[in-house]
């Protein structure tokens, strides 16, 4: 069993319940529980990032946007990473725009200063954040492949089976007009798709809300992309699972 699939590990950050208990509690001793609403813009790109989040549920796109205002998701963050990587590589600014796509419960807010601090101790979290930031690097540079190369069909199966993932739920609050915006395809792409993929019984689409019903021929239908990002994320979380406590 994974460790995303344990039971104990539900609605917690899988990062931080990585983490030795001596260094979790000195971590949440510097953080703050938030809630962050569908829609919540955390930064644009260029922005200086003040704080980083640690996301018990929900999931935050990465952003990339041309100087004409077209818009296309580069990558995705729940509760097995954290949003803010840029602070502790030492950049001034941030490369992509981060929204909430998925409604954020819960999560904890670290402050810039404080999570450069910790990562500089080295140690166990400095270990789980360059594991961490591993996979998302090849989550980013695996978006960019797809978006190039693949139907939009194949990135609609893809993009649905990661955001499931990302929030563990086969229901997915989202409206195709996000969809869209994640994919960079017009609306009337995704309502076409999303109805064959209706019609042949893989999800289940109605007011916002996608269910996948079938998802072994729904990662049928999805490109490559789909199982060599899994593959990836599957690794890092089984690797971090011996030192699982529950917080």
């Amino acid at each position: 069993m994974s460790l995303q699939d344990r039971p104990d590990a539900a609605n917690s950050n899988l990062l931080l319940a990585a983490l030795p208990h001596q260094t979790y509690e000195r971590l949440i001793s510097k953080m703050t529980l938030v809630q962050m609403p569908l829609g919540k813009v955390l930064c644009h790109a260029g922005d200086v990032l003040h704080h980083a989040y640690f996301l018990n549920n929900g999931m935050v796109s990465l952003i990339s946007t041309t100087q004409s205002g077209s818009s296309i998701e580069v990558g995705m963050v729940g509760r097995e990473g954290v949003v803010g990587l840029s602070i502790i590589l030492g950049m001034g600014e941030t490369p992509y725009e981060m929204n909430v796509q998925v409604e954020v419960e819960s999560a904890w807010r670290i402050s810039a200063e404080a999570f450069k601090e910790e990562f500089k101790r080295g140690g166990k979290f400095q270990e789980v954040l360059l594991n961490y930031m591993h996979v998302l690097l090849k989550q980013l540079s695996q978006s960019a492949v797809c978006n190039r190369f693949h139907t939009t069909e194949e990135r609609f199966g893809r993009w649905l089976l990661i955001a499931r993932d990302r929030v563990s739920s086969s229901t997915l609050h989202l409206t195709q007009e996000i969809i869209g915006q994640m994919l960079g395809i017009p609306r009337t792409g995704v309502t076409m798709t999303a109805g064959n993929f209706q019609r042949e019984g893989l999800i289940r689409y109605s007011r916002g809300k996608i269910t996948i019903l079938d998802p072994d021929r729904l990662e049928a239908r999805a490109c490559e992309c789909y199982e060599i990002t899994k593959e990836s994320f599957d690794n890092y979380l089984n690797s971090t699972s011996d030192n699982f406590h529950t917080p």
